[in-house]
């Protein structure tokens, strides 16, 4: 078993609280990520978690037992770090078996499991190497077969991929989640890289200034985000937000005008009138003309290949919005040129005044035109 449990977990540096009260359930085999901002809380909740911290208020509980007063070692948990913390006068096997050789492991039992942890891992021909042979993606690799030998009942991750270069990030983010497929180990990850987070977690909790804004799978979280902030960190490009204006309402149903011209119909599960914003992704945001949308300049144009991301102004205001246009109809623009924008009223998600979401019951189709 590995589940771990945190209620009204808190933590205060004096009389400033970084962490407000905390509630999360993670399961046994489970693969959670924690995403979120610089300096939102989630690096102190791990380390909380792996006995680095003290808790303030609240109870941590790993496999229904309180912990809050247990050391480290005696939690069951295995920490990997972004910066590895090899020590580099020991060989791959020295560092990966030093935890079994204070535990007193006889050298042979403790050779075969280093030697298993490095299948796992693919690194047996790095064993009598140093540190500073290694790349940097090798070096994690030692770190993670650190944290393995152990056999911990929670694996927890400190962004252990910061330090890689893109290529080496993509690879490694492969390996652990087939790590995980393997092992069926409980693992907490904590990353502020929004793609990790949405390629790796099963389900991933969102920090923000110390408190969780929502927790749910990836795609959930992506298409039906319980507020502005989660909705505006998830997906790159980032959610487009407009201005608008509710102007009429029938059942679940919604009538918006967005930009003080254009008349979307929409679901809306709580119509208000305090409805103040319009999120629309990137690939929901269509180029048309600007008679029959809202009007753009368009500011810069960046082609990926397969995709071109272009970003437009719209008039007399700083905002910038950006929308995925396929690389055919992308041949056609020009900074400077006028274009209209229009969104895909199905996807759109209205956000009330304090930034919660207004979702539909179900996305349907809804006509548009200009008001």
């Amino acid at each position: 078993m590995g589940t771990v449990s945190l209620r009204g977990i808190e933590k205060s540096y004096g009389t400033t609280r970084v962490i407000h009260g905390v509630d999360l359930q993670v399961n046994d085999g489970e693969f959670l990520v924690f995403v979120g901002p610089s300096g939102c809380g989630k690096s102190t909740i791990l380390r909380m978690i792996a006995g680095l911290e003290d808790i303030t208020e609240g109870v941590l509980a790993i496999d229904g037992q309180p912990v809050n007063d247990v050391p480290p070692a005696h939690r069951g948990t295995a920490m990997v770090f972004q910066n590895y913390a090899l020590y580099p006068h020991m060989t791959v096997a020295q560092n990966m078996g030093f935890a079994l050789k204070l535990a007193g492991t006889p050298k042979k039992e403790a050779a075969q499991i280093v030697g298993k942890a490095a299948e796992i891992l693919r690194i047996s021909h790095l064993l009598e190497r140093k540190p500073k042979a290694l790349s940097g993606g090798e070096r994690q690799r030692v770190a993670i077969g650190r944290a393995i030998v152990r056999k911990p009942v929670v694996f927890l991750f400190d962004e252990p991929l910061s330090n890689l270069d893109a290529a080496l990030r993509v690879q490694m983010r492969l390996e652990l989640s087939h790590l995980h497929r393997e092992l069926g180990t409980t693992m907490i990850y904590v990353t502020h890289d929004q793609v990790e987070a949405m390629t790796m977690g099963d389900r991933i909790a969102v920090f923000n200034a110390g408190r969780v804004e929502q927790i749910g799978a990836p795609l959930h979280l992506y298409e039906r985000p319980a507020n502005q902030f989660v909705a505006g960190f998830l997906g790159s490009p980032r959610m487009n937000f407009l201005p608008c204006e509710v102007v009429g309402a029938q059942a679940n149903r919604l009538n918006v005008k967005v930009a003080n011209r254009l008349s979307l119909t929409l679901n809306a599960a709580r119509p208000t009138a305090r409805a103040t914003t319009l999120g629309v992704r990137p690939e929901h945001l269509d180029i048309t003309t600007m008679e029959d949308g809202v009007p753009a300049r368009v500011e810069l144009l960046e082609h990926l290949g397969d995709v071109t991301i272009g970003h437009f102004r719209m008039p007399d205001t700083e905002l910038l919005l950006a929308a995925k246009v396929d690389v055919q109809h992308s041949a056609a623009l020009q900074p400077g040129m006028r274009v209209g924008l229009m969104p895909r009223a199905a996807h759109c998600i209205l956000f009330d005044a304090d930034g919660r979401a207004c979702h539909g019951s179900s996305p349907s189709p809804s006509g548009s035109g200009l008001g």
